[in-house]
């Protein structure tokens, strides 16, 4: 019964009350939205979190929650693709074989890692000191992993023989442990996680090589958040609400890395803070923060990259339709540039 009837028959106290509840009330609830994640939580993840604490994503009337991917890098699309995740981050070169493959019309809306942390991790004293040293030597690799999809790329761009690098098919588990014991030469794996989890396991880092394969002729984008067809179609304004407020969560992250890291260790109990905030620096300053970023903005794509990335795929995965991989990415969410812009890049 509205207030307005209920004053004609109650007290003036009890109608200051019902309209002071009235006051108390909500407008509107908040939407609920599931975001699955393609590893567990790590450093770089801190802007994702922040956004909660800050209020950004209640801010923009959303109520967010995550989870994290259990097995394969491809989980996050696939939970998309099943309905049970509204948004989600995975690696976008992922998402370009999926939709070949699937038909599927997932699309990537904004790049997290301008420049991918796909790396060859090495040890100086096996060897190794460039790309060809990598000929004859034992290369860990699961054969699942979204670092190790790159390696056709990265032996052709670097003229290695790959029938002459024996690849080992090991678990994502004990890729560092078999480096770090001598087991192998070398493994696949991303530059900001295996680097400070071997030194971690007593690997010098004087013995570390870490060759990055942006650095050496791969031109694919890294990971991006991209959205469920059916929550693009239905809450076009959430899928927009949430980018503006991860885009806030990052300028911050970005200004200020040890505050922000307090969001993830909130999160992940067994996380160290020295680790997590190497982690987070160096994905700040190689994979996030990068030229072209401070020159366009975070999370956009340049068209004649992502081509000539599309092109560099086809070397090591056969498109049913290549023309239509360009469409893996739709730049109509992200936030207006100047929201987007660089401001505070040097991370203290």
């Amino acid at each position: 019964m509205a207030i307005i009837d209920l004053a004609r028959r109650t007290t003036p106290a009890a109608v200051a009350m019902l309209a002071a509840l009235a006051c108390l009330a909500p407008a509107h609830a908040e939407l609920a939205v599931r975001v699955t994640l393609d590893r567990k939580i790590d450093g770089p993840m801190a802007p994702f979190f922040l956004a909660i604490d800050k209020g950004y994503y209640k801010d923009e009337g959303l109520d967010v929650t995550f989870d994290t991917a259990s097995a394969s890098p491809l989980d996050p699309v696939k939970a998309l693709a099943a309905g049970k995740s509204d948004l989600a981050v995975a690696d976008i070169n992922m998402l370009i074989r999926f939709r070949d493959a699937t038909a599927s019309p997932i699309k990537a809306l904004f790049t997290v890692f301008d420049k991918p942390a796909y790396a060859i991790i090495a040890r100086r004293s096996r060897g190794i000191t460039i790309p060809k040293d990598l000929e004859g030597k034992k290369l860990g690799a699961p054969l699942a992993d979204d670092a190790f999809a790159q390696w056709p790329i990265f032996a052709k761009m670097n003229g290695i023989d790959s029938p002459k690098v024996k690849i080992e098919n090991v678990g994502l588990p004990v890729r560092e442990p078999m480096l770090a014991a001598g087991e192998v030469d070398a493994i696949t794996g991303c530059a900001f996680t295996s680097y400070v989890n071997l030194k971690d396991h007593g690997v010098p880092p004087d013995d570390l090589l870490v060759l990055e394969m942006a650095d050496y002729g791969v031109m694919v984008y890294g990971d991006a958040i991209m959205a469920a067809p059916k929550f693009v179609l239905e809450k076009p304004d959430a899928v927009r609400g949430f980018l503006r407020a991860y885009v806030k969560a990052l300028k911050d992250t970005v200004r200020d890395p040890e505050r922000a890291l307090d969001a993830v260790l909130r999160r992940a109990d067994a996380a160290r803070k020295d680790v997590e905030l190497e982690r987070l620096r160096m994905a700040i300053r190689d994979n996030i923060v990068t030229p072209a970023v401070k020159a366009a903005g975070y999370g956009g794509i340049d068209p004649q990259r992502f081509a000539d990335a599309i092109d560099q795929i086809a070397l090591a995965y056969q498109f049913k339709a290549k023309n239509k991989a360009v469409e893996a990415f739709d730049p109509s969410f992200l936030p207006a540039a100047a929201e987007r812009r660089v401001v505070d890049a040097t991370a203290r």
